[in-house]
């Protein structure tokens, strides 16, 4: 299931979307501030963010910008009141895929976030496939031509999350970022050893590859 995550400091607009978005088949999170919005995702994947601009604290055009320095691919909607040119150009140019003025009709966004999913090239059913080898996110599974492979739950993420941007590459600092709660006291060797323990298991895998960026990180490379 596709996991949306909802970021609007307006309580009853926020549970209307919410609602509506989960009678449409999402996986939705709501929260009304960026505080909570980055507490919602640290080692937890979400497929899409839906965020207003104007809120106390951080803003809507600071967090999309810190959004797409932890993931140049996360599909991000603007949902906001303002309609000027500058907030638009502002908006586009912090890294958002699109913008919707409010009041919003829920069927369009629902039309946008599928567009959006197609383009990044997220699977609805929660399922990515290479080959033989498949990883189901509801079910948190993992198969290599039909034989179960165990992993660890901070392995799945992270092998889903590099297997979801083929050939995109994640430093280490973004990966700790976006799968350790303790972030700050953690080394950049945990993820090393995660790597590691991964190429272990799937030392037979024929259809990918997790390629090491010497002096960055990771990115997954399908043969």
């Amino acid at each position: 299931m596709v996991a949306v995550l909802v970021v609007e400091d307006d309580r009853q607009l926020n549970d209307i979307t919410c609602m509506y978005l989960r009678d449409s088949g999402y996986d939705v999170t709501g929260v009304t501030g960026v505080r909570e919005a980055s507490e919602a995702m640290r080692g937890r994947l979400f497929d899409v963010v839906i965020s207003d601009i104007m809120m106390p604290g951080v803003d809507g055009f600071r967090f999309a910008e810190q959004l797409r320095r932890i993931d140049p691919n996360l599909p991000i909607i603007f949902v906001t009141a303002r309609d000027d040119i500058a907030a638009k150009r502002h908006g586009f140019r912090s890294g958002v895929d699109d913008y919707m003025v409010k009041p919003i009709d829920y069927d369009e966004l629902v039309l946008r976030i599928e567009a959006l999913l197609r383009r990044s090239h997220i699977m609805e059913d929660g399922r990515l496939t290479v080959g033989g080898f498949t990883m189901d996110a509801d079910q948190v599974s993992v198969t290599l031509d039909g034989r179960e492979i165990p992993l660890t739950a901070r392995e799945f993420k992270i092998l889903y999350h590099l297997l979801s941007y083929p050939k995109q590459a994640f430093t280490r600092a973004q990966l700790m970022e976006e799968f350790w709660d303790d972030y700050g006291e953690t080394s950049p060797r945990a993820v090393d050893v995660h790597i590691a323990n991964l190429r272990k298991k799937l030392g037979d895998c024929p259809y990918f590859d997790i390629v090491t960026i010497h002096g960055l990180g990771y990115k997954a490379v399908p043969r």
